[in-house]
């Protein structure tokens, strides 16, 4: 083998060391990744909204800490949705068409998801929903890493029915999509299985008061009550009425997520509730979140719930996309969101299922002290017909 001459050696070596800094600076250099956040701020969301950022946070602290997407930047663009269409609309276009975020990646209502898709399609910008919703919601550039009623709603039924013997239901909610969506899949799976629906009643999502609807469910005398109302405030409002005018029949809500049920003390006490994440899940992956949930937020750390992890696990889908596609080119990261899976603190997630996603469903019941008590596990329960037409 014949040697090469020092000084030739040397010029090679600095030649790859100007090469790797040159890269280093090209990279350092490029317009950063841009994910926008449009979320209820303000409004009915506004209980858990600030999980959600704090989610995205530390995914996007990870992330850039280990050199970002494809050697670019990643950041954070946050705007307040007001939890409905009107400041959905507003959110989004300043997010899409003046921000110019490459992707959008959230849970909101139903309300203000459907409110800015138009808008997403307009800009052909990749959106992944990561709240649970009312299902069927179908679009190109959407993408759900979330519950659908399909997974969700028979945990709950079928419990009542085997441990209370339930045979009539109560179904309230507030009069949007959620949560009219929920409990018509709810009327529909509760009666396939032989139970009668004895009243179904709506509040504005904005409403407060819940009094006459209370009234009627004491007059009705149901075995059991079903709610699905907007995340967040409707949920403390209801509970809190709920439990003042002396109901205490079984009690499933179908929107209530850990954080705000820790949040409604006392009141949550004995309500059942069903999805795809519980802080105690028991794996080195979920260990490891909230372990650097807490060093990163400390005392100012919300609880870590069914809405926030979901947006935890997006921004890592996006990013497992956009290095499988090789760009942040809306068509190519498009086709790979449905083909990457990513394993987080809800174990393996990929949307792979008509845009959904095939997720582990656990049921619960709140404790006194606001900590769930997991009763039931069902594995990798299949999200059903969502959208069989979208390509």
């Amino acid at each position: 083998m014949k040697a090469i001459p020092v000084a030739r050696l040397a010029s090679t070596l600095g030649a790859l060391c100007a090469g790797a800094l040159m890269l280093s600076t090209v990279a350092q250099g490029a317009d950063p990744i841009k994910i926008g956040i449009p979320v209820g701020l303000s409004g009915a969301n506004s209980v858990v909204a600030p999980s959600v950022v704090q989610s995205a946070e530390l995914a996007v602290e990870e992330i850039n800490a280990k050199g970002g997407i494809l050697g670019r930047k990643v950041v954070l663009e946050v705007a307040d949705d007001g939890s409905g269409a009107a400041g959905a609309q507003k959110a989004f276009d300043s997010l899409l068409f003046q921000k110019k975020v490459d992707a959008i990646i959230t849970m909101e209502t139903s309300a203000a998801r459907n409110a800015g898709l138009p808008i997403v399609t307009r800009a052909k910008k990749p959106f992944i929903y990561t709240s649970f919703y009312e299902g069927r919601s179908c679009n190109k550039y959407l993408y759900v890493n979330a519950w659908v009623p399909d997974q969700q709603v028979a945990p709950v039924v079928d419990y009542f029915m085997k441990k209370y013997n339930s045979k009539t239901y109560f179904l309230i909610g507030s009069d949007y999509a959620y949560g009219r969506g929920m409990l018509a899949f709810t009327r529909k799976y509760a009666e396939s299985k032989g139970g009668k629906i004895l009243g179904e009643e709506y509040l504005p999502m904005d409403g407060t008061d819940w009094t006459a609807i209370i009234s009627k469910l004491k007059a009705a005398k149901p075995d059991a009550l079903i709610t699905s109302t907007a995340g967040g405030a409707p949920n403390v409002t209801l509970t809190k009425q709920l439990r003042a005018a002396g109901v205490n029949i079984p009690y499933g809500n179908l929107a209530v997520d850990e954080g705000t049920a820790k949040s409604m003390g006392a009141d949550a006490d004995g309500i059942y509730i069903s999805g795809s994440y519980l802080t105690n899940i028991d794996s080195a992956k979920n260990k490891e979140f909230m372990a650097a949930m807490q060093k990163k937020f400390g005392a100012d750390l919300k609880t870590p719930n069914d809405l926030s992890v979901p947006q935890y696990e997006g921004v890592y889908a996006y990013k497992a996309a956009v290095e499988k596609a090789g760009s942040t080119d809306t068509d190519k990261v498009i086709k790979a969101l449905g083909e990457v899976a990513v394993e987080g603190p809800r174990g393996k997630i990929q949307m792979n299922k008509q845009r959904h996603a095939p997720l582990t469903i656990y049921l619960g019941q709140v404790q006194k002290d606001g900590n769930v008590k997991l009763l039931e596990t069902f594995k990798d329960v299949d999200p059903g017909e969502q959208c069989p037409n979208i390509k």
